[in-house]
């Protein structure tokens, strides 16, 4: 099972309080563990200017007012882009399935400022993480749903209501949705 490009829903019992009714975006999965970016939950009180004022980047107004994502408790201090595939680092972007890609350089964030980034893009400081096994097993829990990665479910849908339209493109309600799993 290969679950990149995937979103992740967290079910009602997710366990870990850090993810209730998150979205993750999975952007590497194999048999060596998952790596991901929560797609749904804005930084308090932070924006991107504030981010690239202490890189000393020059911004655009534009900029200057986006939104800054936990992308997941793993190495907060590190940033991350997840964006579409019309932009592609000169360092380092990883190409991702159905259009999307992720880059965790400085020069997505200087390119960005300068008005020259891509079409669609969300900032992340941190990513969740999954050892071998681990994410699969959370799913065998019960604490996830996957379901299809959808641009305009992860770019242009508001952050609040990203985990009820996840649930929704799987036909769920989130009202009938259980914190326990049955076993047959």
């Amino acid at each position: 099972m290969d679950l990149t490009g995937q979103l992740l829903v967290a079910m009602p019992g997710m366990g870990d309080v850090r993810f209730t009714r998150s979205v993750i975006y999975v952007c590497a999965h194999s048999d060596e563990g998952a790596m991901g970016l929560m797609i749904n939950k804005p930084a308090a009180d932070l924006l991107l200017g504030e981010v690239l004022d202490k890189l000393d980047i020059d911004l655009s107004g534009i900029a200057a007012s986006l939104t800054v994502h936990i992308g997941g408790p793993v190495e907060t201090g590190r940033g991350f882009v997840l964006h579409s595939d019309d932009y592609q680092s000169s360092l380092q972007t990883l190409a991702l399935p159905d259009g999307f890609a992720m880059t965790a350089t400085q020069d997505i964030l200087e390119e960005i400022a300068a008005g020259n980034g891509p079409d669609k893009a969300l900032f992340m400081l941190g990513y969740a993480g999954w050892g071998p096994g681990q994410l699969e097993a959370e799913i065998g829990q019960n604490g996830w749903l996957t379901c299809a990665g959808d641009m305009a479910l992860v770019f242009d849908a508001e952050d609040s209501t990203k985990w009820n339209a996840a649930l929704k493109s799987l036909g769920i309600d989130p009202l009938g949705l259980s914190a326990t799993a049955g076993h047959a």
